[in-house]
């Protein structure tokens, strides 16, 4: 275990945190893969081999729950971490006036709680491991506000937030802070199918002309965010072309944001 780099994966029973667990497995990491999806933290271990990870059921939400995941892990690596992957989240969407409080809260507690009660609970490892980072998951609903979609779109920019927040805040210890900023991808949150109609999100999504990413892209850009020098990555076309007119045409973009506007189910978690 001493001569291999290490990594601390949320949300790792199913796309993006699988496949990031995966890319860096391939390329001679020690993955912890946590999720609240049991049978899907044992698929993703299947898939790396058990050689190559350890897994532990943990619910982001939860301050204690990190606590017991951290001291199990530090035992196993030897109280090291070099990258802790903030991606755990969950997606839903709406007309604000009418989302249901409780789902507003979980929005809150999962997508950016649960990032700040990952960073208190891991940095103590972080801070012992040469090099280290942290990467967060936003979204490109994080670059400009998603209407149908507020609240979810403000837990991406708290992340962001976060993250630029950190990255100054962490350098002093040697801990640099990045975050992915991925327009649609193809993972099972787009598999559900949204009220009122018989097509998935994903279908919704391309019937109206809007780019779905196959989740094989993430794994290199979490690659070249954690080694670069760029505090966000935008992952795919949409949303480094959404970070270019949220800069260059905010008021272009703003009249253009309407076409995703009443697809809020496509992110439904």
């Amino acid at each position: 275990m001493r001569d291999r780099k290490i990594l601390f994966v949320t949300g790792a029973g199913s796309g993006i945190g699988r496949e990031v667990a995966r890319h860096f497995a391939a390329k001679g990491w020690f993955a912890g893969l946590t999720d609240v999806d049991e049978t899907g933290l044992a698929e993703t271990a299947a898939i790396i081999g058990a050689e190559n990870c350890w897994t532990h059921r943990l619910d982001v939400a939860d301050r204690a729950a990190w606590g017991q995941a951290i001291a199990a892990f530090s035992e196993r690596t030897d109280g090291r971490m070099h990258l802790l992957f903030n991606n755990a989240g969950i997606g839903k969407g709406g007309a604000f006036p009418d989302m249901d409080p409780a789902d507003i809260d979980r929005l809150v507690a999962i997508n950016f709680t649960g990032v700040m009660n990952g960073t208190q609970a891991a940095f103590d490892l972080l801070r012992a491991s040469p090099g280290a980072c942290i990467l967060n998951t936003s979204s490109a609903s994080g670059i400009y506000g998603s209407a149908g979609l507020s609240v979810y779109s403000a837990t991406k920019f708290a992340v962001r937030g976060l993250t630029e927040a950190w990255d100054i805040e962490f350098a002093p210890l040697g801990i640099r802070v990045r975050s992915l900023m991925p327009g649609f991808i193809d993972t099972n949150i787009l598999s559900a199918v949204g009220e009122g109609t018989s097509q998935t999100g994903r279908e919704r999504l391309q019937s109206a002309g809007i780019e779905v990413s196959p989740v094989a892209i993430v794994g290199q850009a979490a690659w070249d965010a954690v080694h670069g020098d760029a505090v966000h990555t935008p992952v795919n076309k949409m949303a480094r072309q959404l970070m270019f007119a949220a800069r260059w045409f905010p008021g272009r973009l703003r009249r253009r944001m309407g076409l995703v506007q009443g697809l809020d189910s496509a992110v439904d978690g």
